[in-house]
């Protein structure tokens, strides 16, 4: 099935999760994310600042920083096609809403890729062997695959976003972990 595809069968999926339905499930992936050694162990993690569509992250932010870690968010320059990582300490005011409506931090100087133990990471398909499918613009992809960062890519998603196998291209990055509402699934990288 190619991308575009593959794409579309997603987001009518997710259109049959109700607002409601979201936040609970996403309740349950940040609690079962937070269980993981990978987390415990990350002093720094990035996380995405969540569209509506999307599993919500604010809970994860909120439970970091009560677990004293410092919270990171990507703003992104579109003009150079990349993510800087922004330290972010609230998300009622250090977060607005930027291009194409995707929340990202107001200001602050970059964080060191290489200073990131965990980031979390979005999409809209995965399979069981670690394959993400995002959105098409390859940020996560370039960002991942920068050389300095050595912490642990992570995927959140609901189950149904998982499917057996997913079209990849040599550049997309590979996830080491994916938490759903049901499960947790480890990939060797």
């Amino acid at each position: 099935m190619p991308k575009r595809t593959l794409r579309q069968k997603v987001r009518q999926r997710l259109e049959m999760v109700t607002a409601d339905e979201l936040r609970r499930r996403s309740a349950l992936v940040c609690g079962l994310l937070c269980q993981q050694p990978e987390y415990q162990q990350a002093n720094v993690l990035m996380l995405f600042l969540s569209t509506p569509q999307e599993i919500d992250t604010s809970q994860l932010a909120i439970q970091a920083w009560a677990d004293l870690k410092r919270v990171l968010a990507p703003r992104v320059t579109w003009d150079q096609r990349r993510m800087l990582p922004i330290e972010i300490q609230s998300l009622a005011t250090d977060v607005e809403v930027g291009y194409m409506g995707i929340r990202e931090p107001v200001e602050g100087p970059p964080v060191p890729t290489a200073d990131i133990d965990l980031v979390v990471v979005p999409g809209l398909a995965f399979d069981e062997h670690g394959n993400r499918l995002g959105r098409g613009r390859g940020f996560y992809d370039r960002f991942l695959a920068h050389p300095e960062f050595r912490g642990v890519p992570c995927a959140v998603a609901l189950e149904e976003q998982v499917f057996p196998t997913i079209p990849t291209d040599p550049t997309d990055a590979r996830m080491n972990m994916l938490v759903t509402d049901v499960k947790v699934r480890r990939f060797g990288r």
